[in-house]
Formats: structure tokens, sequence, C-alpha cells
């Protein structure tokens, strides 16, 4: 049996179960906190892998969850990293049109923005040709000179640093297998905690199953690639995205420049075949398999939500020029023989709405005055994860005490 029992388990350490640890700590400064991890360290999934852009929060509905936190997450995050002495690109981004009914939805993405109180504005081609020499864009582009970038670890770890000095505990290499009660049971033993709460990012679905909760959903692994340029840090100045496909979570190929000034493109968005499928056979999982290929195949054969059209799109990408030859389309003058080398590849934690058959594009939280489940923690989870911390805490974790 276990010998202590702790006011709060958290399930992952990513980054926001590294987020509620610290909101945690901050409003009960008292409480005793544990935080389980299967891996040997902090953010070695989604969080850790994550391209590292803090978003501005202009792509998203006003009534979303991504909405209320994107704008004040960023500005949480770089006064973090400011107080830390983390480095950040301040680059700015421009969001890039190809023809008219693009730049209607420029329109629609700054309508967004400045209801979300983003600091976003419509410019003509040739200001955005003043910020960006090689961008190509028809008419208009949609400025943000708020988009920046960091580099996570960089953050995971300096979070970690602080919640260990604070007093928060961590037990690494444990996998979470099931739960009795308020014990819960992992490879490395049982622990009690008075609420537990599952930021497990990739199984997030299948701990929320065990507790009872999460049935209408499932987890739909997507494949990030992106590519980096050797060639130089200069060809580029700043992150330059096209329009979205405001039906899907995707953003589409873009250039990302990262903290140090590197130049990348990407990501893919590929369907995964197992939830740690990064590479060929990486931590290969039949069970997983049979289940995601599964669901995969029938979001196919239907094409719900344009699956089918994306994944034959997303498997394109695998082809180097081709991949390459989207990039161009943003800036023409990109050398294709500068590319170097793929960079370290992050799964998508995606969850898909079983029911209506489609996937869910805001957060996602359910529990009761025992268990909370994080669900749907997708990007910008990594910009927002300071103040949706917070929201996780006073609605749902202490709400009631």
């Amino acid at each position: 049996m276990p010998s202590k029992i702790f006011d709060h388990i958290i399930i992952g350490a990513g980054v926001i179960g590294l987020a509620v640890a610290r909101t945690l700590r901050h409003l009960r400064p008292d409480a005793s906190i544990l935080i389980l991890d299967k891996e040997p360290d902090v953010g070695a999934h989604s969080s850790g892998r994550n391209s590292g852009v803090l978003h501005a929060g202009f792509y998203y509905t006003a009534d979303s969850l991504k909405a209320r936190f994107t704008v004040q997450g960023s500005r949480s995050i770089r006064e973090f990293c400011r107080v830390k002495n983390i480095p950040v690109n301040r680059c700015g981004k421009l969001v890039v049109a190809m023809d008219e009914a693009e730049v209607q939805l420029l329109n629609e993405l700054e309508h967004r923005g400045q209801r979300n109180g983003s600091n976003v504005r419509l410019i003509d081609a040739a200001e955005a040709r003043e910020y960006e020499p090689g961008v190509a864009t028809y008419k208009k582009a949609l400025y943000s000179p708020d988009t920046a970038s960091v580099d996570p670890l960089d953050i995971l770890v300096a979070l970690k640093d602080d919640l260990m000095n604070a007093g928060v505990e961590f037990v690494f290499e444990a996998r979470f297998i099931h739960h009795q009660g308020e014990t819960v049971i992992t490879n490395q033993g049982e622990f009690k905690g008075g609420k537990i709460i599952n930021c497990a990012g990739l199984y997030a679905d299948q701990v929320a199953r065990d507790y009872g909760f999460g049935k209408a959903y499932t987890m739909i692994p997507f494949k990030g690639l992106y590519l980096k340029y050797a060639k130089n840090k200069t060809d580029v100045t700043m992150n330059v995205y096209p329009v979205p496909n405001l039906k899907n979570p995707f953003l589409g190929v873009h250039f990302t420049k990262t903290v140090d000034g590197t130049i990348k493109i990407g990501p893919t968005a590929i369907p995964a075949f197992w939830r740690e499928n990064y590479a060929l056979t990486h931590r290969f999982n039949a069970g997983e398999l049979l289940e995601i290929l599964g669901e995969e195949a029938r979001l196919f054969m239907g094409n719900n939500f344009g699956f089918r059209d994306l994944a034959l799109e997303e498997m394109r990408k695998y082809d180097r020029a081709y991949f390459i030859n989207l990039a161009q389309k943003l800036v023409p003058g990109i050398d294709p023989g500068g590319f170097g080398e793929f960079t370290r590849p992050g799964i998508r934690a995606q969850l898909l709405d079983k029911h209506r058959r489609t996937l869910v594009q805001d957060f996602v939280v359910e529990g009761d005055r025992t268990s909370i489940h994080i669900l749907n923690a997708v990007s910008p989870a990594f910009t927002c994860a300071f103040p949706f911390a917070d929201f996780v805490c006073r609605e749902y974790v202490l709400k009631g005490e």
C-alpha cells in the first residue's frame, strides 16, 4: 500500500502538467504535489518536440478556450523567459494569400484576432515585402508583430527546477497502469492522491477511460516533420505562413524561425499508426496499431472532415521536392538545394469525436471531485499553458474547496 497520501497527483510532465503544478503551488502553498511521468525526464513528447512558436491568437473563434488564453499565454511565457533569462526570438509573422478567396480569409483572421485582443493588422503586398523581402502574397498579408519563438526545453527545464525547489515531487519512468479508488498504480509502485489530474498527452484518452471519462473520444496521432534550411539563417527573417483551412486544426507548410535564427519548413500532419510512431518501428504497439488504423480506415472511407484528402496530401510530403515546393510558394527565392536534414519528429495528440466523426478543435476538460482529465491539449497549448493551467485549477481542481 502507498505510504504517503498526496493532495494532488499529476500524470504527465509535459508543459501542461508542469504548468498545473506551478499554479497549484501558487494557489495552495502547503499542498503536497506529485508528478508522475513514464519517461526519464520532462517534455519527452509533444511539449519537448514543439516548434517553439509563441502564437498570437488570431486563428481561433472568440467562443473558444484557445482564443481566451493564447494572447495572455504568450505574454506570460515571454515574462517567464525574461525573469529566467531564457532567450526569445521576437521575429514576428506574416500570413500570406495566394488568391482573392484567401484575401477574404485574411479579413476573417484579422477580425478574429482583434476580437481576441491580438495585435494583428492587414497590410498590402508592398509593406509585406518590407518586412520579408522574398515573400510572395496576393494583394494583402496579415502581419503579427508579437509572434515569437523560444526553445521549449529551456522553459520545461526551468519549470521543473522551480517546482523541485518548491517541494513538488517527481517520479520518472512511472508508467500508468490503472487506478483503484484514490490509488494510481504504476510500474514503479502505487501512489495515493486526493485528486488526480490527467495531463498525459498522447495517452490522456486512455487514462481518462480508466476513470470513466473521455468515452466520446479517441486519440488520432499525426506526425509532424520539419525540414531544416542549412544554407544560412538569413534568407528568411520571420515566420511566414499560408492561409490555413479553417475546417481543420492544421496550419499548412510554413517557414519557422527558431530561437537561434535557424530556418525550417513544415510541419507535416501525416496520420500516424500508433501513438509514438516517430520512426518505422519506434515503440511499436500492435494494440494501438489495430485501434488507430481501424479509426483511420473508417475516416478514410467516409472522407469525414476531408480526412482522405488530407491523408493523401500529407503522404505526398514525404517527397522532399514536393515538400520544398510548397514552401517556395510563400518565398519563391528560397534555394531548394539549401535544405539539410529533417529535424526530430513530433506527434500531435489530436482528439477525435467518435460520434460526430470530426477532429476536436478546442481544449477539452472532463472530471469530477476525484479526477480531472485534460483531453485535447493541442496547439497552441504550449503558448496557452500558464493561463490554461490557472483555468483548470480554479474551475476544476479547486472548485468547491
